[in-house]
């Protein structure tokens, strides 16, 4: 821990006053324990689930500290809200084997699971008023905006360190971004950055609520801010311009039209005697109907967050391991993530609900597999189907894959949706 100590910039003072000091192993940096628990302190939130209606209950008395205005709040400096959290892989091997997976590496659901939880603890940090202990916001996980991954094996035996602050603020919403480092012959070098989108709602987690602005100090952090608002302006764009809005552009309907001719049965002799519902499949090629996998889980109280709902980090680790294993089942050989990209949280998870999975290859180039895993909610007793989360997952395979082909019109969509989001991701890399 020596090299450590020595590499390492000095911690913002808030920092210090913000968490306690971390282990033996990392002097001054908590470890992702202490980040929950700090978490829960913040919230107020019980440890039993027998006591979760009554921790509620108190939090209702919170509403007399939210502010009316945005302008009654203080304004906030971007490190103000910065944090650095320690996983120590390599300096406790005790916790090495919840993020081992079979490869000897580590798994990348529960790197999303400590992002998310990093995430609100940095927004609680932007908004915290130095009087009150409890905060009386609920601050929740909107979008997962973008992760891309700079390497494609994450050691299980050196220590990892996380990085973030607030880099852009609107009302009520707050973009955090976010780094991962791990730990090498005494250098930290970059594995993974990581965007996302909180929201602040009120103590109930009913209505949204106001949240400090953020001042930028420096032409860097103008720039940073600045990204933050395109950031939003694209995402409104993207979602302006959806398939479920909008029909296809004039060169994704020629991409449709010619997957459709290349799939014709022609073996019918004359042009005029060709049947438009007799299809065949191109060489080297899946049916998108053949190209997916479900999965379902029972929402337990142990997978809850601090306001008693299911966690977002939970519910990302197992749409990514589904992403994976579709993947992995689709190309024949171990996938890799390259990106984690738009991931909407549209409804909250409660506990007890019946949590249903489908993953589906969407898209597919050379070695890369685009894979959409939709998440929906099965009441029992209404019988009721709910869509909680669409997740984006970007995947490099060991060997080239058949291309995946779509046959009805609703698939075709898919595929030009995937098409999309394969195509911004390539971009950004």
């Amino acid at each position: 821990s020596a090299c450590r100590l020595c590499i390492m910039r000095k911690l913002p003072s808030v920092l210090a006053r913000t968490l306690t000091s971390g282990t033996s192993a990392s002097p001054g940096l908590p470890d992702m324990s202490e980040v929950r628990s700090k978490l829960r302190d913040i919230v107020g939130a019980s440890t039993n689930w027998r006591d979760h209606v009554q921790a509620m209950q108190e939090r209702k008395a919170l509403h007399t500290l939210l502010a009316k205005r945005q302008k009654d709040l203080p304004p906030r400096r971007m490190k103000d809200s910065y944090l650095e959290v320690i996983l120590p892989l390599g300096s406790q091997p005790e916790i090495r084997e919840k993020y081992l997976n079979v490869h000897n590496s580590v798994r990348f659901g529960r790197i999303l699971e400590d992002l998310d939880s990093l995430g609100v603890l940095i927004c609680y940090t932007h908004t915290k008023q130095e009087m009150q202990q409890r905060s009386p916001l609920s601050i929740v996980t909107a979008l997962v905006d973008k992760n891309n991954l700079r390497q494609k094996i994450i050691h299980p035996d050196c220590d990892i360190k996380f990085t973030g602050n607030v880099s852009w603020v609107g009302k009520t919403s707050m973009e955090v971004k976010m780094h991962m480092l791990q730990l090498h012959d005494g250098d930290y070098s970059p594995v993974l950055d990581a965007s996302f989108v909180m929201v602040a709602r009120d103590p109930e987690n009913k209505r949204p609520a106001f949240v400090n602005p953020l001042i930028p100090e420096s032409p860097e952090e103008e720039e940073i801010f600045k990204q933050g608002e395109l950031n939003k302006l694209k995402r409104i764009e993207f979602s302006t311009a959806s398939l479920l809005k909008m029909a296809p552009t004039a060169e994704e309907r020629n991409i449709v039209h010619d997957i459709f001719l290349n799939t014709l049965d022609t073996r019918q002799e004359g042009e005029g005697t060709v049947s438009f519902r007799s299809r065949k499949l191109p060489p080297n090629s899946v049916w998108m109907e053949d190209a997916k996998l479900k999965g379902l889980q029972i929402c337990h109280p142990e997978e809850r967050n601090i306001f008693n709902r299911i966690f977002g980090g939970f519910l990302m680790r197992k749409a990514f391991e589904l992403g994976w294993a579709t993947a992995c089942s689709y190309g024949g050989s171990r996938p890799f993530i390259v990106s984690v990209d738009d991931i909407m949280f549209q409804k909250p998870v409660e506990v007890g609900s019946l949590l249903l999975l489908s993953g589906q290859v969407c898209y597919t180039e050379k070695n890369y597999i685009q894979i959409r895993v939709h998440s929906e909610v099965y009441n029992a007793n209404t019988r009721e189907h709910h869509t909680t989360n669409i997740f984006h997952f970007t995947f490099i395979s060991e060997n080239e894959v058949p291309q995946v082909v779509p046959k009805t019109y609703g698939e075709s969509m898919l595929y030009l949706d995937g098409r999309r989001h394969f195509t911004a991701v390539m971009e950004e890399i």
